[in-house]
């Protein structure tokens, strides 16, 4: 029986060194990488003031973000982005209205497709086409997330406006519900854009953001909009945050993915240390087994009972 339980201690502790050594090397890069399942809703609110009227009214920016695992590989994963400006006019606004001309509500609505890196979280400049189509525009930079494990450095974001990435400076590090964010500043002044369909004219924004430096995910996010003519006149000024209910969501998925990738690094070191026990335990099972195999039964002094029980039959006289 020792001897099984042994074999079975070396067994799980092979199994067990070999889960560590793939934790340790292959684990880590199947999971840090973009998962293939999102769908996401984001919405911000605001002011904003457009032409005709010019007046500052309060708005609503909602986006729809879906991955499309079809057309996504181990390496790359394409994305469709469904966004919707609207103005806000009583309780419980839609997520988009109908472009028509009854309905004034509608800013801009558009859909966006890219391909990124499923590791480094940049868009493709080359050959996205094989993902998302040949009608998508070639996209530069860090699009909807960062990458896994942020660095307090500069990074290139991408700006639809202006059709190119801008960078994203390191600001410092902020508490938010509890969760530790990187803020990044996104800022461009006065840029020659097309500021609306086939219309030039000066682009200003600033865009903070705050990431989880675990996941790259995007915590919150703030940013100030100026639109304007070529002669100064503003098209379009927009102050947009996102919700608390959207924060508080981003928060709650960041602590969980969080504990989820802390179990996954803390992995090697139990599995090794589990392995090392079995390890241990085996061989002293087998050892213990085996010593007890190699003993040698001791001979009685006086032969054995059945031994005796004959000499006591032929030594007594009257049974003779």
């Amino acid at each position: 029986m020792r001897k099984v339980l042994g074999l079975i201690s070396l067994a799980l502790a092979g199994l067990l060194l070999m889960l560590s050594v793939l934790a340790l090397t292959w684990i880590p890069g199947q999971v840090k990488k973009t998962p293939l399942g999102i769908d996401t809703k984001t919405y911000l609110t605001g002011e904003a003031s457009a032409l005709p009227t010019g007046g500052s009214s309060p708005v609503q920016y909602f986006s729809h973000s879906v991955a499309d695992p079809e057309n996504s590989t181990d390496e790359v994963i394409a994305f469709s982005t469904f966004t919707c400006l609207t103005k806000v006019e009583g309780p419980n606004p839609p997520d988009c209205v109908d472009d028509n001309d009854e309905d004034k509500r509608l800013v801009n609505a558009g859909t966006d497709k890219f391909a990124t890196d499923r590791e480094t979280a940049l868009a493709l400049e080359e050959g996205y086409q094989e993902y998302v189509g040949e009608d998508a525009e070639p996209h530069t930079g860090l699009v909807n997330k960062f990458p896994f494990d942020v660095e307090q450095k500069t990074y290139p974001f991408w700006d639809g406006v202006l059709g190119r990435a801008v960078d994203a400076e390191f600001q410092g590090e902020e508490e938010l519900d509890g969760l530790n964010t990187y803020v990044f500043r996104v800022e461009s002044t006065d840029e020659p854009a097309e500021i609306a369909t086939d219309v030039e004219g000066t682009y200003s924004s600033t865009k903070d953001i705050w990431v989880d430096p675990t996941t790259g995910s995007m915590i919150k996010q703030h940013e100030k909009q100026e639109r304007k003519l070529e002669d100064g006149q503003s098209v379009l000024a927009l102050d947009i945050a996102f919700t608390d209910e959207t924060v508080a969501a981003n928060v709650a998925d960041a602590k969980d993915n969080a504990s989820s990738l802390a179990l996954i690094e803390r992995l090697p070191l139990l599995s090794a240390i589990a392995g090392l026990i079995f390890l241990a335990v085996g061989a002293l099972l087998l050892l213990s087994g085996r010593s007890g195999s190699d003993r040698r039964p001791s001979e009685p002094r006086h032969g054995s009972v059945r031994e005796q029980g004959i000499t006591e039959v032929f030594d007594d006289p009257q049974r003779r």
